[in-house]
């Protein structure tokens, strides 16, 4: 039975308190966390949860993988405006009431954020009977040194960086196609990129990124103006056996593109001065196309056939 009094408060607080003074923030115990900055920079906020994938991990009880989506979908995300993620808030929905998941929740997201000097500041627990798995949303603050510009520019080499399955994007669909079927790539995490690029941004000429979540390959439209952006099917970097899979079921190139990130789940357009020195800094990452004079279009040449998609 649902108890309103949350009696597992105190426990969350102990945990989150952990989290409360880093280099860039400090944080006091109150009616609600009171916290002050250390620095004076312009900011920005990001919020975003793990959808449809919530089903599976509530199944398998993959908690801590749970915890790694929602921190990917977001700090992946401020990478694209050059954002240092330094606090934020949670809203953790499950469809039933358990103290022991709830902490297990908490318990990882502290250690993560420990690892990053983020500081949880606040949150919220939703127990919600009427659905069938868990959502993890959570809202990233973060500080902009140097504000990026995302646009790629003609000539530009496209370098893509591997992703690690299916993450976070595409679960309606794949509930579509697999039906009551489970793999174990339906939980594996989504792969943090925060960890390794934004070093980059301070030494190279990047010129544009893109995370490839939601919309996937159609993301990258939205910074292109009198340029197009071809990607190759001859790259080292292949989409992992789950997209071949999910193909062969029935979906079409164009919905594989559109849906799912193919084996590739960062993009940077860069100056091809620094290519060799950025692909030495990023572990399985490819060069897999280029930018060129155009009228904004995304041209792909298909991993599953020998189609060309465009977007």
């Amino acid at each position: 039975m649902y108890d309103p009094t949350k009696p597992y408060k105190k426990q969350v607080l102990d945990l989150i308190k952990q989290t409360w003074n880093t280099k860039y923030v400090s944080v006091k115990e109150g009616i609600y966390p009171v916290f002050e900055r250390k620095f004076s920079y312009s900011e920005v906020d990001h919020t975003d949860g793990i959808g449809t994938k919530g089903i599976y991990h509530w199944q398998q009880k993959t908690f801590r993988n749970a915890v790694l989506d929602a921190l990917a979908m977001n700090l992946n995300d401020l990478i694209l405006v050059g954002a240092h993620p330094y606090k934020l808030q949670n809203h953790i929905i499950i469809p039933e009431d358990n103290q022991e998941i709830i902490l297990e929740i908490i318990e990882n997201l502290k250690e993560e954020c420990q690892k990053r000097n983020i500081a949880i500041t606040g949150g919220e627990t939703s127990v919600q009977d009427n659905i069938k798995g868990l959502d993890i949303s959570l809202t990233v603050s973060g500080f902009i040194k140097k504000p990026q510009i995302n646009s790629p520019q003609i000539e530009d080499v496209i370098i893509g960086v591997k992703s690690s399955g299916l993450h976070s994007n595409g679960f309606t669909k794949i509930r579509e196609v697999f039906g009551d079927e489970y793999r174990a790539e339906f939980v594996k995490p989504t792969h943090i990129y925060s960890d390794t690029i934004p070093p980059l941004l301070e030494k190279y000429e990047i010129h544009g990124m893109m995370h490839i979540t939601g919309g996937a390959f159609t993301k990258l439209k939205d910074n292109l103006f009198n340029a197009n952006i071809r990607i190759t099917r001859n790259s080292i970097l292949k989409p992992q056996e789950i997209f071949y899979e999910i193909y062969k079921k029935g979906v079409s190139d164009e919905e594989m593109y559109k849906i799912f990130n193919c084996g590739i789940g960062f993009i940077l357009s860069v100056s091809p001065k620094d290519k060799d020195n950025i692909l030495m800094k990023i572990d399985d990452a490819a060069v897999i196309g280029k930018v060129e004079q155009g009228s904004g279009q995304i041209i792909i040449e298909s991993a599953f056939s020998d189609r060309i998609i465009k977007f």
